[in-house]
């Protein structure tokens, strides 16, 4: 349905205070209109939309609109995608359009509608943003969006940061009409006589934020008329509470983050000492994407070694330090190398030269790391350069006995990088003869009585 507004009343008059709100949120009028940047504002045709872009307009911003149609509402959707062509033709305004396949994009990533239609809008948007070189996406969320955004946090049980609602700001995109309420906008628009389209689907108490919006707050308001002001003011409290606890939470990270192997390594002495270990984690692994459960599986972990993986990271408590890794470089696929006879090979990268000698001819054996010189006898080839196994074992250089590969290392206390990414060169009968970069096996140290001796040499 299309609304008329009623063109009756003083048009500047009304909207004076509107737009000054709009100034204030957009940065007191430093953020687009000094250098004449662009703003691109979401536009469905409804009525936040519409106002926020008219706003805009009469502000003086250099803007765009950008129109999504999802194809979920048949006629509806073509009806708004007209209305908005229209308008901005009216106000000689540019358009963008995108067209989505809702349904089969949620059916592919096995989401709801409503989370699918988001993320395309999303996307879009900043993608757009980044190929028009905006200053930002201007979105037309307002005080009782706000309040339903809160409630609904609320009993899905957020933390702080959930029951603060949305911000005004969130890197690109940018909220102008969070302090004005639904009725202020219609009210805008029927002072300056702009038509708007509604969405069926809005008034159908079908979702979520419709049961609040229909049914939950009216019921509040019944027992607490300023039932939306006082949501609203409570929001703005723990703003400033946020702050607070914000720059506590940042100060106690500098002081116990430490930079690792591909990563960051965090003391679990520090984080348990802490006034709440619990909201220092979360802190660390949320924005990796980690839920409550695996921070309180972290919190209390006493075995070393266990891992926790994310699409983008993954996290491991060992010698009572938590390590963050990014996924990639944790799952970086290792090489496996079959050396039939000496000579020069690529590894990774690298070069693995392995030569043969005689002991008279030997140089003394060198302390680097990425240099083993062992007793030939015994090693058969080929010789096969591949990833450390659970359960792999050797003698290391100067031990008696044998030792598990892994107790080996973490009695090294090396991090868990370097171990899920150790090699081994083994011989031929599959005995492990170096553990690449740490330490030969004491079977094949030279000795007095040996007659050729065999160098592997890791170069690049």
């Amino acid at each position: 349905m299309i609304k008329h507004a009623d063109t009756t009343s003083n048009i500047r008059k009304g909207a004076r205070k509107t737009l000054s709100i709009i100034t204030n949120e957009l940065g007191k009028e430093d953020l687009a209109k000094s250098d004449g940047a662009l703003l691109l504002v979401a536009l469905s045709g409804g009525p936040d939309s519409v106002a926020l872009l008219r706003m805009l307009i009469d502000k003086g911003y250099k803007v765009e609109a950008a129109h999504c149609n999802f194809h979920l509402r048949g006629e509806e959707s073509d009806r708004d995608e007209a209305f908005c062509k229209a308008l901005c033709d009216k106000l000689g305004v540019k358009l963008h359009m995108a067209h989505f396949d809702t349904k089969g994009f949620a059916k592919l990533r096995g989401i709801s509608i409503e989370m699918a239609a988001r993320d395309l809008r999303y996307r879009w948007f900043a993608q757009l943003a980044q190929d028009t070189n905006a200053a930002g996406v201007c979105i037309a969320h307002h005080s009782d969006d706000q309040v339903e955004t809160i409630l609904l946090n609320l009993l899905r049980g957020t933390g702080l940061k959930g029951l603060l609602g949305m911000r005004h700001q969130n890197g690109i995109f940018l909220r102008p009409l969070l302090n004005m309420s639904r009725k202020d906008i219609l009210e805008y628009l029927k002072r300056i006589g702009q038509d708007y389209v509604t969405d069926s689907t809005n008034l159908e108490d079908d979702v979520q934020r419709n049961k609040l919006r229909l049914d939950v707050i009216p019921m509040l308001e019944k027992v607490t008329p300023a039932a939306r002001q006082n949501i609203l003011r409570m929001a703005d409290n723990l703003g400033d509470i946020e702050k607070v606890v914000e720059q506590s939470l940042n100060e106690a990270l500098e002081k116990i983050k430490r930079k690792c192997v591909s990563g960051e390594a965090y003391s679990m002495e520090a984080i348990r000492g802490y006034a709440s270990p619990r909201l220092l984690l979360w802190n660390i692994l949320s924005p990796l994407g980690f839920n409550r459960a695996q921070t309180e599986e972290i919190l209390s972990s006493t075995q070393g070694g266990k891992t926790w993986a994310k699409k983008s990271h993954v996290a491991v408590v060992s010698n009572d330090k938590l390590f963050v890794y990014p996924s990639e470089t944790w799952n970086e696929p290792l090489p496996t190398l079959r050396v039939p006879e000496e000579g020069l090979y690529g590894l990774a990268g690298r070069k693995l030269r392995v030569s043969l000698s005689t002991a008279s001819n030997c140089p003394e054996p060198s302390k680097d790391r990425l240099i083993a010189t062992l007793d030939a006898d015994g090693i058969a080839f080929p010789l096969t350069v591949r990833p450390a196994g659970e359960g792999d074992r050797l003698s290391p250089y100067g031990m008696r006995g044998s030792k598990l590969i892994a107790d080996y290392m973490k009695d090294k206390k090396t991090e868990p990088m370097e171990r899920h990414r150790q090699l081994v060169v083994t011989t031929a009968t599959n005995e492990i003869i170096w553990l690449v970069g740490r330490t030969i096996d004491d079977r094949h140290k030279i000795r007095e009585n040996t007659k050729r001796v065999i160098t592997l040499k890791i170069e690049g």
